[in-house]
Order: C-alpha cells, then structure tokens, then sequence
C-alpha cells in the first residue's frame, strides 16, 4: 500500500512537471519563434490556436481527470464539481482556440476544414462536447436516474479516456502541419526551434502516457464506492431499484 502511495505520488508529479513543460514551450515556440501573439487576422492571431487548444484540451483536460484520482478521499460531490469547472474552462479556451485558427484561414482566403489534422481536431473537440453536456445533466443536474446514471458511468470513463488519445493524435498531426507549412523553418537542419519542437511532441506524448496509466490504474481509484458505483452492485445482483444516498467523508 505504501509503495502505492509512492507511485501515485511520482506519477501525478512527473504528469504536473510535463504539463507545465508542455505550456511553456508551446508559448516559446509560438512568442518567440513564431513572432508573437495579436488577434489581428495575421498569423500572430493563428498563433493563439496551439497555445489554447494544448492549454484546454491536453493540460485541462488532464487535469480534471486527474481530480477523480488526487481528490479520491474527498467528497465525491465536491469534486464532481471540480471537474465540471475544469473541463467547462477548457471548453472556453478550446473555443478561443478554434475561433482563433478560423478567423485566421477566413481573412487570408484559406480553405478551411480539409488537412487531416482539422479533421481529428473538431471531431475530438465536438466529442468533448458532447461529453461536457452529457456529464453535467448526468452527474450534477438534473441528474439521471439511478440505474441509467450507472449505465452511462461506464460509457462516460471510456470516451473521456478515448477523447483525450484523439485530443493528443490531433496535436500530433497539427505540428507536423505547422512544421510542413513554415517555409522559414529548414527542419531537417535541426534548428534550436526544430530541437525545441521534437521536445514538445515528446512530452505531450509521455503527459498523455502518464495521464492515461493514472486515470486507468486500478489502485489509483477511490476508496469507497460512489452512488453510481453502488447502484451498478444493485443492477448486477438483480435488487430491486433503490434511493442512493451521496458517498460522504468518513
């Protein structure tokens, strides 16, 4: 159990210290390398589409899954809640984002919606969504009921899980586009940007890794079973359909 505890503790550190990593480069490539940040219609104003769609839909989103995890002993309630605002911040961020890169294509006559990278991109953001909306009519208000709510837990969990891949695939596809569109950028020289580019890509790759083996390791989960947990145990035992009360702290 101690060692446990340990392996929580390194993993949620190292996911923090990537995640942080993960925005300054980003920043650095796109304000230093990449002339700055103004919502002008330029590529200054494209620039904002990496630094808020990696903000909100990997560092965000990351880390309201991770509340699950690090707040496993608090109130489940609470951090329902926390979770809610987290992911509905990364949807606003997502939206700048993606108003970002639009606004940018439509003042300089470029054809939006046809690289393979948009393609992943709107569908995972879409997805997330929907996921968002979803959640909050499930889990906060007005809440499903009981065995439904149960149901779509599981459904829930796996598509948060599957959309944050999908987020990490599109960021993936986005710089290798940005790369194969900057002329200014000799790549295969391997530049200081270049360098500072491969790092990105590896540590969004290593934070989605880390991410995923905590969101999905077992003994990382909570302690003690939640309402839509507890009304599962019901459905499979076959008990007759019953008020769950919210877990509290103990």
């Amino acid at each position: 159990m101690k060692f446990e505890r340990h392996k929580f503790a390194l993993s949620v550190t190292l996911l923090q210290c990537f995640g942080i990593a993960i925005l300054v480069m980003v920043g650095v490539w796109m304000g230093h390398y990449r002339g700055g940040f103004a919502w002008d219609g330029t590529a200054k104003q494209f620039n904002y589409h990496p630094v808020f769609m990696i903000l909100s839909m990997v560092f965000l989103n990351s880390q309201a899954m991770m509340a699950f995890r690090v707040f496993r002993n608090d109130n489940k309630s609470n951090v329902k809640l926390l979770h809610m605002i987290i992911q509905a911040t990364a949807f606003a961020f997502g939206v700048l984002g993606l108003k970002a890169v639009f606004d940018f294509h439509n003042h300089n006559n470029i054809t939006n919606m046809y690289s393979l990278h948009s393609w992943i991109g709107i569908t995972a953001f879409v997805l997330f969504a929907c996921q968002l909306a979803c959640g909050f009519l499930g889990f906060l208000f007005p809440k499903f009921p009981d065995r439904l709510r149960a149901a779509y837990l599981k459904v829930h969990v796996f598509f948060g899980t599957a959309i944050f891949l999908l987020v990490v695939a599109a960021c993936l596809t986005g710089i290798t586009e940005k790369v194969l569109f900057t002329k200014t950028l000799v790549y295969k020289d391997l530049p200081p940007e270049g360098i500072l580019i491969n790092f990105l890509v590896v540590c969004i790759v290593i934070h989605a890794g880390l991410a995923y083996f905590i969101a999905t390791n077992d003994n990382f989960k909570r302690t003690e079973k939640s309402d839509e947990e507890q009304a599962c145990l019901l459905e499979d035992s076959g008990e007759p359909e019953m008020a769950i009360e919210e877990t509290k702290d103990t």
